[in-house]
């Protein structure tokens, strides 16, 4: 069976359509998103050229040894986080498990010093760090070794023990150097050794380092501390290993640098409590702000990443609590976060303690140009946006300011935006396919009620036996109603004609056969020639007029063959008119004909012959409806590339609504009457002149006067172009 594609389901597929529209807003929402991200881009290096212009040109906040560096010796240059809180010198390092990432480990690959054959096995471990707080350095050891062994009692040796060693130089370059080799587990302080880094004899107390050397069950621990103004940032500690409690020999110094040699130095670089206190008087809160050293070190720190959104989204929460809110939160926004994914309230900071940064926007701005970095954290849900801009001190490029966000304030403005526009392509997308399924049902309703009208109107044998009211609507299926009522109107009127023909052809037929056989019958009971003669004329003239009722029926059908073969020439339809008036003016002698011609000649392709046999037509019409001595007008006046010929008889008008059925086949309105010795009237004469105007492309229309006096028929054929 076929499948029925109705009207409605055809719209129901077009409304799929509507579908696009919500591709298209998430299309556009991202493609806004794209910009906001170029913006805030943007926005970024110009923060980050703000804070710098604040640092360019201060080289007191870079004047430390570390800022001269070419290049930076992981483990041996030293980064000095700042610490929340004082480290208190009780050798159990609970105090720093805030920095403990940053703690450095130092094994048998950094051995600064042998003091025996190379072969010996590297035993001892240490983890390190330094840290700063106010005015102090702090530093911490956690060594592992196998055997401790402390300093012999009453010894004035500091070097035949388990030591630490810490070398720096102050202000002015010079080397000190300070050892703590204590007698036992305790509180310590630092001896300084003399000038000669050959040897470790102790010249004096060094009390300003201070600290505690506390055992553990892996070896021991130690926290130092001691004034920052000691050294001018240049620094290394070593931890010699001895392991033999008798002969005491040193074997090796595990440590950041070689202490006694002031060219192997480490540095320490820490915070700049200076530029920290530029970076809060800039009071930027909605990013961290990083300034690096051009080793890459962090100088000074400000914000946190998780609190920089970027763009400010604003409040999300609403105060509303009516149904559009219950429905919005309980059944829209579920729905919408099935394709949407919410900014993480948490995510992995992998630089949350870091001391150094690495990226490609750093490395373009410490060779002077400014750039950004887009990069993911750790955990996948986070984008953060990193934008790099040189400090200059003369022409040389000594740090760079580092400003990074996250992109979440802007994902927060594309999810409100897209919730925003789903409501609104919700809306619509409901309130059009309910429209167009409301607009399918009237269409269809429509067409099936002219359907059901229209069949109502004709019976099951195709009698035409009522009306269909004509549509008021104005549209399509309007015009559709009123031309089914006008097509059953004139079908119903024509039918009307047909049904009367048998005794319209009755009354032409009943005439001359009467006459042959009232003839014929007369004729044998009349001996008379004479008599006899005069009644075979007038069978004569009966069957005449039959025969001119036959050839009247059958000229249409010649006329349309003969049209089909008739060869068109060029001719003046001026010329032809006015022949055919002046013999109208002979044929109807009690008529009279007024001609007048409001253009001299005018070409036409066609039949003259033809022309002049559709005017014979139309004046027949016009002598026979009009009164005897009354006046026939024509005219004829040429509009652009048309010529009309209006034709005007006064007399009785066209019946109501059959102005244009007149020109069809055998239609006639002619009152019935006995008419034996007229022409015979079947309904052809108009049928064969429209046929013939419409041979040369043109069309005839038949008019009552506006006088209401008469009938005007006006004929239009096109001039054809030169």
């Amino acid at each position: 069976m076929k499948l029925r594609f109705s009207i409605r389901l055809q719209l129901l597929v077009l409304s799929l359509f509507l579908f696009a529209i919500p591709w298209l807003g998430y299309k556009y929402v991202w493609e806004l998103e794209q910009y906001l991200r170029i913006g805030q881009e943007q926005t970024m290096i110009g923060t980050a050229r703000a804070v710098a212009t604040a640092l360019h040109e201060r080289p007191a906040l870079f004047d430390s040894q570390s800022a001269y560096l070419q290049n930076v010796r992981p483990g041996t240059d030293l980064y000095a986080p700042p610490i929340d809180v004082p480290i208190q010198l009780d050798g159990r390092l609970q105090e720093w498990q805030a920095v403990s990432p940053l703690i450095q480990s130092y094994n048998e690959e950094n051995v600064v010093t042998w003091f025996a054959e190379q072969n010996v096995p590297v035993t001892l471990s240490v983890e390190h760090m330094v840290g700063r707080y106010d005015q102090y350095f702090y530093a911490m050891f956690a060594v592992t070794d196998d055997n401790v062994v402390f300093r012999a009692p009453n010894s004035l040796s500091v070097d035949r023990s388990d030591h630490l060693l810490i070398g720096m130089l102050d202000a002015q370059d010079t080397l000190h150097r300070y050892i703590i080799s204590p007698y036992d587990s305790g509180w310590v302080n630092a001896y300084q050794l003399d000038d000669n880094p050959g040897r470790f004899r102790a010249v004096d107390n060094a009390l300003e380092i201070q600290g505690r050397w506390e055992m553990t069950t892996t070896g021991y621990n130690v926290e130092l501390r001691f004034p920052i103004t000691m050294t001018s940032g240049a620094l290394a500690f070593a931890i010699v290993d001895v392991d033999d409690p008798a002969n005491r020999a040193k074997q090796y110094a595990v440590g950041t640098a070689n202490p006694n040699q002031s060219d192997d130095l480490g540095t320490v670089v820490t915070p700049s409590p200076e530029i920290e206190r530029i970076l809060s008087g800039l009071r930027y809160a909605d990013s961290r702000v990083w300034v690096i050293d051009k080793h890459k070190r962090v100088l000074a720190r400000s914000g946190s990443i998780h609190s920089s959104l970027g763009l400010n989204a604003g409040s999300q929460e609403s105060s509303s609590q009516g149904w559009w809110h219950y429905i919005e939160q309980q059944w829209l926004l579920p729905l919408y976060y099935q394709i949407l994914t919410r900014p993480p309230g948490d995510f992995v900071d992998e630089l949350a303690d870091a001391y150094a940064l690495a990226g490609k926007d750093i490395n373009h701005a410490l060779s002077g140009q400014p750039d950004s970095l887009w990069r993911l954290t750790p955990d996948n849900k986070a984008v953060i946006l990193s934008a790099a801009y040189p400090i200059y001190i003369g022409d040389s490029v000594m740090g760079a300011v580092v400003v990074e966000q996250t992109t979440h304030g802007i994902r927060t403005l594309r999810n409100r935006a897209l919730e925003q526009l789903f409501h609104v392509i919700l809306a619509v997308m409901l309130l059009g396919t309910l429209g167009l399924l409301m607009f399918a049902h009237r269409i269809s309703s429509r067409i099936r009620n002219l359907r059901d009208d229209t069949e109502a109107v004709i019976d099951p044998n195709g009698k035409i036996i009522g009306s269909l009211p004509p549509s008021r609507h104005g549209d399509e299926i309007g015009d559709l109603s009123r031309s089914f009522s006008a097509v059953l109107s004139r079908l119903q009127q024509y039918n009307s004609y047909l049904e009367n023909m048998a005794s319209r052809l009755s009354h032409e037929l009943r005439t001359p056969i009467a006459v042959v056989r009232s003839s014929l019958d007369t004729l044998d009971e009349v001996q008379d020639p004479a008599q006899q003669q005069v009644f075979l004329s007038r069978a004569q003239s009966g069957i005449s007029r039959l025969s001119s009722i036959l050839n009247s029926m059958s000229e249409a059908t010649r006329l349309e063959q003969m049209i089909s073969q008739e060869d068109t020439e060029r001719f003046d339809i001026v010329k032809v008119v006015g022949g055919c008036v002046e013999g109208y003016q002979h044929a109807y002698p009690h008529r009279q004909f007024a001609l007048r011609l409001s253009c001299e000649k005018v070409q036409l392709n066609g039949s003259p012959d033809l022309v002049a046999q559709m005017l014979d037509k139309i004046i027949a019409n016009a002598v026979e409806f009009s009164q005897a001595e009354s006046t026939i007008a024509l005219h004829m006046w040429q509009e652009q590339r048309t010529v009309k010929l209006s034709i005007t008889n006064t007399g009785p008008l066209l019946p109501k609504g059959m102005h244009e059925q007149l020109t069809q086949s055998m239609v006639s309105v002619r009152a019935e009457g006995n008419n034996a010795d007229g022409p015979p009237h079947l309904g052809l004469g108009l049928y064969i002149a429209n046929m013939i105007v419409a041979f040369h492309k043109g069309n005839i229309v038949l008019q009552d006067l506006p006088d209401k006096t008469g009938v005007c028929v006006v004929i239009s054929l096109p001039v054809p172009q030169n």
